[in-house]
């Protein structure tokens, strides 16, 4: 009840306080199972994608995000799964796969934080284990202008923010002689380009390597 009152709440705040655009709703595909995954620019960015995205979301977030203002009551809203870092969370990763099985939308940011740089950082392979473990197609989603925009909008200027959503795919299979840690490894860079062909360059980070300029 809760959610279905906050999306439009949220969608009218961002109409009227940002520049809000999306491209390319037409790859959205009907609904889950689904994994989603962005490049995490900052604390906007949940309520960005809960407004975006026409599905109910449960996302894994960082544990100390509950005690983000806002940030953590939208985290909250939406059944966030905290994730404690710095160790092996089996029991996040179990409800993050339920919320798969179930055949729902899961939403992860592969970097595993807000990026320090406001570019993309080396990828973790968490997103690869859930979609190959469930089975799961992946969605990329790109978004722009979210570093800026809480000072933007302190100074009350109306902050441009671009959210790009790319075209869903699979993992590639394991080919012969490559270890599983390999391949983990390779599949984690893999979800991060698919991710740093939708960003415009300054954006790309760590994956600018291999783009024409």
């Amino acid at each position: 009840m809760f959610y279905r009152l906050a999306k439009p709440f949220l969608i009218l705040l961002f109409k009227i306080l940002t520049r809000w655009e999306v491209e390319g709703r037409e790859n959205l595909p009907p609904g889950g199972p689904l994994l989603v995954v962005f490049n995490h620019l900052g604390h906007l960015d949940p309520a960005l994608l809960m407004a975006t995205l026409p599905w109910r979301i449960t996302g894994l977030a960082v544990a100390g995000l509950r005690e983000v203002p806002v940030t953590g009551f939208l985290l909250r809203l939406g059944g966030a799964i905290w994730v404690n870092r710095g160790h092996y969370d089996r029991e996040a990763l179990r409800k993050a796969l339920a919320v798969l099985e179930r055949g729902d939308v899961l939403v992860i940011a592969p970097e595993g934080r807000i990026s320090l740089s406001r570019a993309l950082e080396r990828g973790k392979t968490g997103p690869v284990f859930l979609a190959q473990r469930a089975n799961v197609p992946i969605l990329p989603i790109g978004i722009t202008g979210a570093e800026e925009a809480p000072e933007k909008l302190k100074r009350f200027q109306r902050p441009h923010l671009r959210v790009i959503i790319g075209q869903v795919f699979r993992l590639p299979e394991r080919p012969p002689g490559r270890s599983r840690k390999e391949q983990l490894k390779a599949n984690s860079d893999f979800i991060m380009r698919r991710l740093a062909e939708l960003l415009p360059e300054k954006y790309r980070g760590v994956y600018r390597e291999g783009f024409s300029p």
